[in-house]
């Protein structure tokens, strides 16, 4: 059987390019049917390879790009204008058939102009979303979008709505998922017009909707699929990440003051690990772009190797289901 091939942005992200390669070394170690095309700087990106075997650097391969997207850059010009950025390259391989998809932990808008614009999009998507699987008390819940467009319409709510239902029925594997909508409330009253109107589309759908829920339902995985705009997404899963980081700063801190504890705390550490495990978001690194023709990953702008691992992992088990085909097979 062909193995399947990834191409990934070696000069995207924070700390590109030594955890981008180390992630992608990492990931190759653990999936044997995995090769890898790292795009970008080789100069640069040879060294990071120094530490993999034999075995794993004959499924690693570098593409040359002379151009970087920056965090800072208009996006869609970025995308535009730098026809040879390590970004650009890796998606055209997935447009060309070269890869079966790619990996990004760089420029969120440039990632989505890219998707549109490069690999293309689906043509019954109005606009594609960006989806986080995130962990709760009881379940996964799927929430989009979290960052793909700022602002919504109601039938782009709509269409998030019908892909995280795919997306949770044959990538998480939920038999028959639970739709919402986030508003700010859970009355029928609540919610501005846009939400509302989305709310009067998906009452008369298929999917199983259960209407509104709050912020706070959010982490009690009231639904599988929870569906808002990009700007509340956005918000909604940083502060989630700022939450966890911030509970275990403060949690180191207090036993660094206190002797007992730090007695206690031998105890406690399993069910701490195994605590920090679910919720660390570098296990599960990375978000799919939906709505476009081929399997595009957005990974952490912060990502070290373990998220990438995450990342390409999440991605190879995107295209071993056939996401994309799913979607448009479902939308069509």
């Amino acid at each position: 059987m062909k193995n399947l091939t990834i191409a990934l942005d070696a000069m995207g992200g924070d700390h590109a390019p030594q955890e981008i390669c180390r992630g992608a070394i990492m990931a190759c170690r653990d999936h044997a049917d995995l090769d890898i095309i790292l795009t970008g700087d080789g100069e640069k990106i040879k060294p990071c390879l120094s530490d993999a075997s034999s075995e794993v650097l004959k499924r690693i391969r570098i593409v040359h790009a002379t151009e970087v997207v920056a965090m800072s850059e208009q996006p869609t010009m970025a995308i535009r204008r730098k026809r040879d950025s390590s970004m650009r390259v890796a998606m055209e391989m997935v447009r060309a058939g070269e890869a079966q998809g790619c990996l990004s932990a760089g420029n969120t808008g440039a990632i989505v102009a890219g998707g549109v614009l490069v690999v293309g999009r689906l043509p019954t998507i109005d606009r594609p979303a960006l989806g986080a699987p995130m962990p709760t008390i009881n379940r996964w819940t799927f929430l989009l979008d979290v960052g793909a467009s700022v602002r919504s319409k109601p039938v782009n709510l709509y269409q998030y709505a019908q892909m995280g239902n795919v997306y949770s029925k044959k990538i998480l594997g939920v038999a028959e998922p639970e739709i919402a909508l986030l508003s700010n409330g859970t009355e029928e009253i609540k919610g501005d017009e846009v939400v509302a109107e989305a709310r009067e589309m998906l009452m008369k759908s298929s999917l199983n909707f259960k209407g509104y829920i709050e912020g706070d339902d959010l982490p009690w995985g009231r639904a599988d699929v929870v569906v808002c705009d990009g700007f509340m997404g956005n918000v909604i899963l940083k502060f989630g990440e700022g939450l966890m980081q911030g509970a275990r700063s403060i949690i180191d801190e207090e036993m660094g003051h206190r002797f007992l504890p730090k007695i206690g705390i031998l105890f406690m550490i399993p069910m701490v690990r195994a605590l920090w495990s679910r919720f660390n978001y570098e296990k599960y690194g990375g978000t799919p772009l939906l709505g476009v023709k081929g399997t595009v990953i957005k990974a952490h702008g912060r990502s070290k190797a373990p998220a990438i691992l995450g990342a390409l992992s999440a991605a190879r088990n995107f295209i071993i289901r056939d996401g994309v085909g799913q979607i448009r097979e479902e939308l069509e």
